[in-house]
């Protein structure tokens, strides 16, 4: 079995609690064959004036980054495949967009995560986003800026954790239910599928699920035609490199998916699940 997991952080993220080389030492350890580092490019932050609890978040040292992540890509040539990309938060704000396609010109990224953090000046992590909001509102709210993100005019591989907005939804009932959004998230699906985009399933679902998105969206995904999935641990730390990936591919198996996408420079690699 061909193991991956495509979206991770080092401390070279603002929230990365592990040195890169020490979570690259992570996945060969794993047996992991194609292991990918996405460091946070926050520039959604930067453009809409994001606070994180009252904190202006430190922006990515992106030539530090992409040096160092090259650097051990190239010592590293053989066993585990390092693929060096991004995590980009997308924003409506053409600050922020150009930024974007500015670092992919300057860096080439093996691969971007193409992902949703922020709605209304705030992050979807934080208590603040949903206070005098309804779980309709503040969950609706989430999936129009997914929706969005799709047409981003820079180019990406995956579409990243959809459900985010559920991971610390201070709800009773805090999961993102397909039957409650079916014609949003419809739309979105299909958008990802016309785009011939990755859609991510994401182990870090905290108050989420297990995984997000969960099955019922990722059923109505298959059934729509989508088959290109990719799998993330979203790890922030080593310990959690690869963590859920025979859960994620067990429940992807039952679905009928048969193949795990990898984004590699512009190709893909389709892993037998």
């Amino acid at each position: 079995m061909i193991l991956t997991d495509v979206h991770t952080h080092s401390t070279f993220s603002a929230d990365g609690r592990t040195p890169l080389a020490e979570m690259f030492a992570r996945a060969e350890a794993l047996g992991l064959q194609y292991y990918g580092i996405s460091e946070h490019f926050d520039y959604d932050y930067l453009a809409e004036h994001v606070l994180c609890e009252g904190k202006q978040v430190p922006m990515i040292d992106a030539p530090a980054y992409f040096a160092a992540a090259r650097a051990l890509q190239a010592e590293r040539g053989h066993g585990t495949r390092l693929l060096v990309g991004g995590e980009f938060g997308f924003s409506p704000d053409k600050k922020a967009q150009a930024m974007y396609a500015e670092a992919i010109r300057t860096y080439a990224p093996d691969f971007i995560v193409n992902s949703v953090h922020t709605v209304d000046g705030t992050d979807v992590w934080f208590g603040a986003y949903f206070r005098g909001k309804t779980k309709e509102e503040a969950f609706r709210g989430y999936l129009l800026r997914v929706k969005e993100s799709l047409a981003a005019p820079y180019p990406y591989d995956i579409v990243g954790h959809i459900g985010y907005v559920a991971r610390n939804a201070p709800y009773p009932d805090p999961l993102l239910r397909y039957a409650d959004y079916a014609p949003l998230i419809d739309e979105i699906l299909q958008g990802i599928i016309s785009r011939e985009k990755i859609l991510e399933v994401n182990s870090s679902g905290r108050s989420a699920g297990r995984f997000l998105p969960n099955t019922d969206i990722l059923t109505r995904y298959f059934a729509l035609g989508g088959r290109l999935i990719s799998f993330a641990s979203d790890a922030h730390d080593a310990a959690r490199v690869g963590d859920g990936r025979a859960e994620v591919c067990e429940a992807l198996r039952a679905i009928g998916f048969t193949h795990i996408a990898v984004p590699d420079c512009g190709k893909r690699h389709m892993i037998t699940l």
